[in-house]
């Protein structure tokens, strides 16, 4: 989809949502190579096509699918803890942002309200965008959790029931009140297709960011861009009036 077709002809978002790995920081490989020192921590290897059906899965249930995957189920917990520790150690040595992310951010700040909606734990969420010199951008992050977690982002209004990681709706339909913005008018940036469908759910619209996949579901957003300095949309109205 291009902007010839005006995907959002007459209609301009009362907030962004941005997914963080992949949309705005280049965490991807950082993942990869996590998963991959993860699987050899424990002698084991990964699956073909491990790679592709973990992205955008929260970390907590790509433990459990490494460790099903392998035909190790009780190896779940170590897993994932071996995951997370080396996906931290990756995103201290070496935070990049996605090209585009952080000039697109600034030209919305302080014009719109802008949150972040993550399936990653908040501490990383947080690094993350603070080493990149994002963070104060963003007046919400909303990851999953239960309704212990001390961040207030990561339970729902009434304090009671915990956020579910995408593709469940909750992250974006939080971020989007929390901002104060209608779902219909909230504009979710996603780069996977686990985040879209969380968006979606929402009653969001969508521009998805990346290499279009090539079997049609790049047709379930409403612009697709191959990053985040597109023409396409950075010619948006909305986006131009910054």
């Amino acid at each position: 989809m291009t902007i010839t077709e005006q995907p959002f002809h007459g209609w301009s978002p009362e907030a962004v949502v941005f997914d963080c790995d992949g949309t705005l920081m280049d965490t991807e490989q950082h993942w990869q190579d996590a998963r991959g020192r993860a699987f050899r921590d424990f002698g084991l290897r990964p699956a073909p096509g491990f790679a592709e059906r973990a992205k955008g899965v929260h970390y907590l249930d790509c433990g459990r699918m490494m460790a099903e995957e392998a035909d190790k189920p009780d190896l779940a917990p170590e897993l994932t803890e071996s995951l997370l520790a080396h996906f931290m150690e990756r995103v201290a040595d070496d935070p990049v942002t996605m090209p585009g992310a952080a000039e697109f951010v600034r030209n919305l700040s302080g014009r719109l309200p802008l949150a972040v909606a993550s399936n990653c734990p908040l501490a990383v969420v947080e690094r993350s965008l603070e080493q990149a010199g994002l963070l104060s951008h963003f007046g919400h992050i909303v990851v999953p959790g239960d309704p212990e977690s001390t961040g207030a982002a990561t339970r729902s209004p009434d304090g009671r029931e915990p956020i579910r990681p995408k593709p469940w709706p909750d992250v974006y339909a939080t971020a989007a009140r929390l901002c104060g913005a209608r779902s219909e008018r909230t504009l979710a940036v996603e780069d996977s297709f686990t985040g879209i469908e969380s968006a979606r759910r929402a009653g969001l619209r969508v521009v998805g960011v990346g290499k279009p996949p090539g079997d049609g579901r790049e047709s379930t957003v409403d612009l697709w861009v191959p990053t985040l300095h597109a023409p396409e949309l950075l010619d948006l109205d909305w986006v131009r009036a910054g």
